[in-house]
């Protein structure tokens, strides 16, 4: 499974964009939008979409990575991470449904 790093530079380099255009789309300059590529920082939600559009990439695809590779770095080093996640779930469906109301 890729990481949202990942898919980022091979987008960028399958449009064949520079870093610098890339950044000029999302606001950003061309270091920031390097250490997405590298894993080495996380964009905004709002530069997900920006992202997106930028590498004509589908939002939520895009958006599914990001939240992963979130998840998966602040669960990594945790022994029961698989069983939060489920608890998180169910959490998740309660609170939805709450809002639905």
């Amino acid at each position: 499974m890729k990481t949202l790093g990942q898919i980022l530079k091979e987008a960028r380099e399958s449009e064949n964009l520079l870093l610098r255009q890339v950044a000029a789309a999302v606001n950003a300059d061309t270091a920031m939008i390097s250490k997405f590529e590298k894993g080495e920082r996380k964009p905004t939600r709002e530069q997900i979409g920006l992202l997106a559009k930028a590498l004509k990439l589908d939002e939520k695809a895009l958006l599914i990575s990001y939240l992963s590779d979130k998840v998966a770095s602040d669960l990594a080093g945790e022994e029961v991470a698989k069983e939060a996640l489920k608890a998180a779930e169910k959490k998740i469906d309660i609170l939805k449904k709450k809002l639905d109301k």
